[in-house]
């Protein structure tokens, strides 16, 4: 892996001990962008996916049928930037409802983080030898314009109002202080971690970079049942059980526009990554 500005920003910013932890956190990660001409796709966005023949079209029952978000070659990404567990062959598929009158509260979040809206999203993985026929679009929807990526890999850094974040860098846990409280030592690196993450973009595995605030609060509270506030034992203890599955920002060239120009979000755990049960990936939205 070339990059790691993420490395490189803790040995500028920080003191060995902390930078030492805050490194141990850092996770590869493959990022998509539009492919140029001649250049190998290792995914699409939009157009009509090709299921299993026999599958159905997925959808969200008493609401309609799913849009087609992505689909991504397992073979064809850089292992390099992924996890040991994701699969080395066949092939993602990423839907999601996109009626946003259903989806969207209308806030900085779109209520895809709630367990009754899980349904409007599914994951398929396609076992690589698996028949497969290219699906029409359902007449109700309209495909979105295909779009091919290809892909690198990059460090991905944990958002610092995470748990295991706040562990490393101000070693009790606790949530971060107000800028003018914030210890002295962090304030350089802080900044700079601000000014540094500001591009979203299509990833594949790695830490989400999120709008705004950690998404893995926003599933972990939804899957406790929506009870706990941030800064809860129980609540930083299930958000340490999610990672990123996938992001797909807005995109212009494939007409997506989630909320106010916002990304959408897969995550799972790694014990349902290990075992390829993508039934499992939750779905939320930041804007």
């Amino acid at each position: 892996m070339t990059d790691d500005r993420y490395s490189r920003l803790a040995a500028e910013h920080l003191p060995a001990d902390l930078a030492d932890r805050w490194t141990a956190l850092l996770r590869p990660c493959v990022r998509l962008r539009r492919a140029a001409d001649g250049e190998q796709a290792v995914a699409t966005l939009g157009g009509e996916p090709e299921l299993p023949a026999g599958a159905v079209w997925p959808e969200w029952p008493g609401h309609g049928p799913l849009s087609f978000i992505a689909s991504v070659r397992c073979s064809a990404l850089p292992h390099a930037g992924l996890p040991a567990a994701f699969p080395q062959d066949g092939t993602l598929l990423f839907f999601c409802f996109d009626g946003h009158d259903d989806m969207d509260d209308g806030g900085s979040s779109g209520s895809l983080d709630a367990t009754e809206t899980w349904d409007g999203a599914h994951v398929l993985y396609v076992p690589e030898g698996t028949p497969v026929l290219r699906a029409e679009t359902p007449q109700e929807l309209e495909p979105h314009p295909y779009v091919e990526l290809a892909a690198g890999v990059e460090e991905s850094a944990p958002d610092l109002w995470l748990p295991q974040a706040r562990e490393a860098l101000l070693g009790d846990g606790r949530h971060w202080p107000a800028p003018r409280e914030t210890p002295v030592p962090l304030r350089p690196f802080v900044q700079a971690f601000r000014r540094l993450r500001t591009r979203i973009d299509h990833q594949i595995g790695g830490h989400a970079v999120p709008v705004q605030g950690p998404v893995e609060y926003e599933v972990a509270n939804a899957a406790l049942g929506g009870a706990h506030s941030w800064g809860t034992p129980a609540l930083d203890r299930e958000a340490e059980r999610w990672i990123l599955l996938a992001q797909f920002d807005s995109d212009s060239d494939a007409k997506m526009a989630w909320g106010d120009t916002g990304t959408l979000y897969w995550l799972i755990r790694p014990e349902h990554l290990a075992t390829h049960r993508f039934d499992q990936a939750r779905l939320t939205m930041q804007c």
